[in-house]
């Protein structure tokens, strides 16, 4: 594994390429990454994409010094985990093996552009959900001291390797393994909450355990693509409102984690109760903000894209839970246009094609436009600048 100590210029190097980007503005934010090893956290190895969903493990103490060193400092995304368990070291061969991501460091210009946006000053103290490797504890650590900061992990696995690490470049903070959606009241009251995973919600256990003037800093959202950077302060009547600041994305809270739809996808969609050539392609959900839209106003739905045994193209969306479900195909070869077929008690598409007619009169905002408040009940979300009712949503705490 390389040594901290030779990677100077590299983490120089790493940070002039986040200032230039717009990701790293303040220069105690910048001394940090200066600062602060990321191959540490890295250790044993990473697992790097390859064709057809598979991965290749590259261990660190098998791999040449500068090229780790190059690896650790790429403004990328570094997973570390596959399915809950497997790390890079586990892997049987060196060959690409299947398996879902579950851990990873973040790409380096999304933790900054989060720190940046935390707003973080001298004095406070700071809840960060989701240690993953521990790099984003370590910054914060090295910006208000180790007693200033809680990091909760979900994975025992996880949170060890992560202690590991700090401890090794000599930091050592309130580390929990335990469930983060719940916060950790021990330590409460905190300044800023920070969430390194997404969420379906914001838990109301954050809003309780921050204080009045405080900002909690989530992802907010189901689907791969098409989640929300949301950025609340929280009031003195237990309520927390602002904004969605801009596109995020992370790995979803497993305690909040949908089950994926699997099985014979055609069978789920057999029985339609209607059909018809759409208003709006389902290609718009390729689309940030629209995805996030659709997310708001089907909540509980998933979208998935599958070909048929014929090799023929299907776009999904399936709301398990209500046996509803939406299903897409082009039309005929020379001709315009999708059709779209529907079942179940919940019409999704209707929904909303409903929400995107309504986005595109308002002027089609951005994703910065939406902004939301939380209450002990409910979510409250709107669009700046219009009254429109399906561009209002309620979702109640379950």
């Amino acid at each position: 594994m390389t040594d901290p100590t030779t990677t100077t210029a590299e983490r120089r190097a790493l940070a002039a390429r986040l200032a230039q980007s717009g990701a790293l503005r303040a220069p105690s934010w910048r001394q940090a990454v200066e600062s602060v090893p990321r191959e540490p956290f890295l250790h044993p190895g990473v697992f790097l994409p390859e064709p057809r969903g598979r991965w290749r493990p590259v261990l660190a103490d098998r791999t040449p010094e500068p090229q780790w060193a190059r690896l650790a400092y790429s403004d990328q995304s570094l997973v570390t985990q596959l399915d809950g368990c497997l790390t890079p070291d586990q892997a049987t061969t060196p060959e690409p093996v299947p398996g879902v991501p579950t851990s990873s460091s973040t790409e380096p210009a999304l933790v900054l552009r989060m720190l940046e946006s935390l707003e973080v000053a001298e004095g406070m103290r700071v809840l960060e959900i989701g240690t993953g490797t521990g790099y984003s504890s370590a910054l914060l650590c090295h910006r208000l001291g180790e007693d200033a900061v809680t990091t909760v992990e979900v994975d025992p696995g996880v949170a060890r390797r992560a202690d590991d690490a700090l401890e090794g470049i000599g930091v050592s903070t309130w580390t929990v393994t335990g469930d983060g959606l719940l916060g950790h009241p021990a330590r409460a009251p905190y300044d800023r909450v920070i969430a390194a995973c997404a969420v379906r919600r914001v838990p109301y256990a954050w809003v309780r355990q921050t204080r009045p003037g405080g900002v909690i800093l989530s992802t907010l959202g189901s689907w791969a693509h098409g989640a929300g950077l949301a950025k609340v302060s929280v009031g003195a009547d237990g309520t927390a409102e602002g904004r969605i600041v801009g596109p995020a994305s992370f790995m979803q809270a497993r305690a909040q984690a949908q089950p994926p739809v699997t099985g014979d996808l055609a069978a789920r969609a057999a029985y339609a109760d209607s059909e018809r050539e759409v208003r709006v392609p389902p290609t718009v959900l390729e689309e940030w903000t629209p995805a996030f839209l659709a997310q708001l106003t089907v909540p509980d739905a998933q979208l998935v894209h599958a070909r048929t045994a014929e090799s023929e193209q299907r776009t999904y969306l399936f709301d398990p839970g209500r046996e509803s479900f939406a299903e897409f195909a082009p039309g005929p070869r020379n001709a315009a246009g999708w059709t779209v077929r529907q079942g179940g008690p919940v019409p999704l598409w209707d929904q909303v094609e409903e929400t995107l007619l309504a986005w595109r009169d308002a002027g089609s905002p951005g994703i910065d436009a939406v902004r939301l408040r939380v209450t002990e009940t409910a979510h409250h979300y709107w669009l700046d600048g219009t009254s429109a009712p399906s561009l209002r949503w309620e979702h109640a705490l379950r």
